[in-house]
This record gives C-alpha cells, sequence and structure tokens, in this order.
C-alpha cells in the first residue's frame, strides 16, 4: 500500500485522546474547530508545537509533534493548503471527515518530538509521561 507521511502538532490534551486510542486515531474536533489540518513536514509541525503550543495554556504549555502514514488514495482525496511561505503546506481535512480520514491512517501515530514552555507540567497520566520523557532535557 502506498502511504504518504503527514504530521501532527498537538498539546498534552490531545495526545491523552490519541493514546487512548492506541495511537491509531486523532480525537473529533471541537465544536469551534471547523478543520482537522496535519501538515506536509516535521520543520513546520516543529514550529507550531514550539512557537504556538508552549505558550498555551490549553495546550499544557507542551507541544507534541506526532506523524503518521495515510493511504496515497486517501490523501489525493483533499487539496494541500498554503498558509505561508513554501514550507506552510497544511492537508485541511473537514471536521465532519475525520472518521473516514483516521480509517485510512496506515500503522501507529508516533511522537516524534516534544517541546515544553515554561509552565509546563509533567502530566498524572503515566502513559503521557513516560512518552514524553525521551525529548525532556
Amino acid at each position: 500500500m502506498n502511504t504518504v507521511t503527514l504530521y501532527r502538532p498537538v498539546g498534552l490534551k490531545e495526545l491523552e485522546l490519541i493514546a487512548e486510542s492506541g495511537f491509531q486515531k486523532y480525537p473529533p474536533r471541537l465544536e469551534w474547530q471547523p478543520i482537522f489540518y496535519p501538515v506536509l513536514n516535521k520543520a513546520y509541525a516543529c514550529q507550531i508545537a514550539q512557537e504556538w503550543n508552549t505558550e498555551d495554556a490549553f495546550s499544557g504549555y507542551c507541544g507534541i509533534v506526532t506523524k503518521f502514514e495515510l493511504n496515497a488514495a486517501h490523501y489525493a482525496v483533499y487539496e494541500v493548503q498554503n498558509v505561508g511561505n513554501e514550507m506552510h503546506n497544511e492537508f485541511w481535512v473537514p471536521a465532519e471527515a475525520l472518521e473516514t480520514f483516521n480509517e485510512n491512517i496506515v500503522g501507529k501515530i508516533e511522537i516524534v518530538a516534544a517541546f515544553f514552555g515554561a509552565n509546563f507540567e509533567t502530566p498524572d497520566n503515566l502513559l503521557i509521561a513516560d512518552n514524553l520523557k525521551h525529548f525532556q532535557k
């Protein structure tokens, strides 16, 4: 099966929900989030995680970069959106299509980077804490 590698910056709560799925799917969007937007490269995902999530209380002052493989045939369903310079490419999936999108993830969602803000506190969730300790200095 042909796949495309995508990245998704997330905060602590979203990571907990991903972990609850066995690292197999992303959680539904909140009512005020009309799209799900993984990005096409790790550098852009790291930029978002480090510059935004580490300053955001809702993210737990933590930016985590996840990586996953998507069935290439499903990737072709949506258009890539450029939201800045040439590296700022996002893959916009309507919130109502996320379940089908999740069904087209091949393998597990992986954590490939994590960044911690000044107000970060290690979560009580031992699975999450264990996954993040590999990225803490």
